[in-house]
């Protein structure tokens, strides 16, 4: 299993070094204040500090804003930093992947976007159980989902928007990226325009009762044979969205090779799926770590720490986290022993899942072997770690 896994120089440790390097001047300007959040296990980490020589922290990415769904996890990483080792393993999960969610009662499973939303609005997920989050850390469902997955027993989160990485992006002054493939995207959503109507408001009104269930299936076919457009129209709406709606969305095209990227670029680049010589979650994972690598290397570059002020002043309000500031202090003590360490990456791709529909009828990727069985997950991370975890108790649903 373990000659599956991409070995990559300093991509994970580079995206952790950024954030050291931010959090070494946090002190005296008050940022950390701003960002943190409490600890699960405060009094437990601060015991354990000067021990400890293993790190495992969850990267999440998510839009912001208010539109619908801005909380929902783009992005799902899961650094793992061996101090004595100086070895580092980053695992990429999909966000489509089908997790079960602890409740109260009824067994309930979620796409694992969705997890830290439900710890941020409990009230609209009443049956959650809330035993693991609480309202001043909301990190606690998605850390034992990934335990779940992974095996990996979560330290610290850290959550950053859309905004926030595209300020980072520019205050950086851009960033290299070494495109794989050649590929073009024809359905890259618009922020804002989820709802716009494209200028087709008299046809969308025509059918609108059918899309809410309340015509007659007589009374759809009258209206189809008067009007075979109305029809034409329909069948987009509900198979091809970017024909129905082409305002919703904008054409990305990317050639293979070194392409410098501003903030907005990067995002785009990091988050196309539609692309049919690279798209779906799989391929977007991969691209998520040419952009961590191309952050990695501006990062090390000599140019990076006069902007770490204004970085600092533009990503306050765009991140959080829970990684206490003594341990912190530690991992900053590694800093010059960056280029020591050793990288192994790991894509939860088609080595071991497959996809297929839930219950409602969304698309979901599970592991091969099942619902809820993640044992050759936990396996293949294992042995790239060299911890061993006991397996917990897994139930079994059907899609």
């Amino acid at each position: 299993m373990r000659n599956k896994a991409i070995k990559y120089g300093l991509i994970g440790f580079g995206i952790i070094l950024l954030m050291l390097l931010i959090f070494f001047v946090v002190r005296v300007i008050g940022f950390y204040n701003a960002i943190h959040t409490d600890s699960q296990d405060t009094e437990n980490s601060n015991r354990e500090v000067k021990e400890k020589m293993d790190y495992t922290l969850l990267i999440l990415g998510y839009g912001g804003g208010t539109h619908d769904g801005a909380n929902l996890t783009d992005t799902i990483m899961v650094a793992n930093i061996n101090l004595k080792k100086k070895h580092v393993v980053l695992v990429s999960i999909p966000r489509d992947v089908w997790v079960n969610v602890p409740t109260k009662s009824a067994p309930f499973h979620s796409k694992i976007n969705a997890i830290y939303q439900m710890a941020l609005f409990p009230k609209n997920y009443p049956d959650v159980d809330s035993s693991y989050y609480s309202d001043k850390n909301p990190s606690g469902l998605i850390k034992k989902i990934i335990f779940d997955i992974t095996g990996m027993k979560i330290d610290a989160y850290v959550s950053v928007d859309f905004q926030g990485f595209i300020k980072a992006i520019d205050t950086l002054g851009g960033i290299d990226v070494q495109v794989q493939k050649t590929f073009t995207d024809y359905e890259y959503p618009l922020e804002g325009k989820e709802t716009d109507l494209c200028e087709h408001d008299e046809e969308f009104k025509a059918i609108e009762p059918i899309l809410n269930n309340e015509m007659s299936l007589e009374d759809q076919t009258k209206l189809f044979e008067e009007k075979p457009e109305l029809k034409a129209f329909f069948t987009d709406i509900e198979d091809n969205p970017p024909i129905a709606f082409p305002c919703r969305y904008e054409e990305l095209h990317f050639e293979q090779g070194i392409a410098k990227m501003d903030g907005i670029t990067a995002l785009k680049y990091a988050r196309s799926r539609h692309a049919l010589e690279d798209g779906g979650d799989f391929n977007r994972a991969k691209r998520q770590q040419n952009v961590l690598e191309a952050v990695k290397s501006k990062v090390l570059g000599i140019g990076f720490i006069p902007k770490i002020i204004p970085l600092l002043s533009d990503l306050e309000n765009h991140i959080n986290t829970d990684l206490p500031l003594s341990e912190i202090n530690k991992l900053l003590l590694e800093a010059p022993n960056a280029d020591r360490y050793t990288v192994e990456t790991l894509i939860l791709s088609d080595e071991f899942l497959t996809d297929g529909y839930s219950d409602y009828g969304g698309y979901i990727v599970y592991p091969k072997e099942g619902i809820d069985y993640w044992d050759k997950v936990k396996t293949a991370v294992q042995m790239m770690t060299g911890n061993v975890t006991p397996t917990p108790s897994i139930s079994v649903s059907a899609i």
